[in-house]
């Protein structure tokens, strides 16, 4: 492989990790196995720290793609809590509310669900790091700032239910670029005359691209030594 003048590849993020820092602890790790001071490396899609699963990483020539590259269509498996509510709709805040539950059954939920099928309207969570006015909203969140974020349309193309104990849901969802799953996560508890958040996500493909066709971050190293290919034409 010939990282330099472009690959794609995918690696599993790590819980706890930002996307940021799987990038750039990669392109440490490729530019040292390369001998080089720096690389071009990026990634197509955002993961919060509390989930794992696919990121798409580029370098080289190939980050060029990222944009067309982010239009694939991806899959998430999220664990629910019904019946309370998080600041940030999931475990990175504490419950601030709670609602009863004990009216929830599985066919409401399965009916629930068949509500976000399709082009629908998405809030996205304050603690997001969607820009107004050239700030991350989730700075404003952090300082307690008020701040109204408008809606935007995406596509959800299916989801399934494929656990259901009430007060805990697990779902697969099929969704388009900037789908946030934890605002999801916040309209099924409101869907459902209750609340909810998100207890964990797993990004389970990207395009056709699934778990098993991905490096592990502890597995970076040798990947490297394996695959790379350095172009003795290229003029460092």
């Amino acid at each position: 492989m010939n990282f330099i003048e472009g690959e794609i590849l995918h690696i599993n993020k790590p819980l706890h990790w930002t996307s940021f820092r799987v990038v750039n602890v990669f392109r440490a790790k490729l530019c040292r196995k390369l001998n080089i001071k720096k690389l071009k490396v990026g990634h197509t899609g955002t993961l919060d720290p509390l989930a794992t699963g696919i990121i798409t990483i580029c370098t080289g020539k190939k980050t060029k793609l990222i944009e067309e590259l982010q239009k694939h269509t991806k899959e998430y498996i999220a664990e629910i809590r019904l019946g309370a509510t998080t600041p940030s709709f999931d475990l990175e805040t504490e419950v601030d509310a709670e609602f009863p539950t004990n009216h929830i059954t599985k066919d409401l939920v399965e009916d629930a669900l068949l509500k976000f099928i399709g082009s629908i309207e998405q809030i996205p969570p304050i603690y997001s790091a969607v820009k107004i006015d050239g700030r991350r909203a989730y700075d404003y969140a952090r300082k307690n700032e008020d701040i109204e974020l408008k809606s935007k349309k995406l596509v959800i193309d299916s989801i399934e239910l494929i656990s259901c104990n009430i007060p805990d849901i697990t779902i697969r969802v099929i969704c388009s670029k900037g789908t946030y799953i934890r605002a999801l996560a916040r309209d099924i508890g409101e869907a459902l005359n209750s609340g909810a958040h998100l207890t964990g996500l797993v990004r389970s493909k990207v395009g056709d691209v699934g778990l098993d066709q991905c490096i592990n971050m502890d597995d970076v190293d040798r990947y490297l030594e394996e695959n790379i290919i350095i172009d003795t034409g290229f003029i460092f």
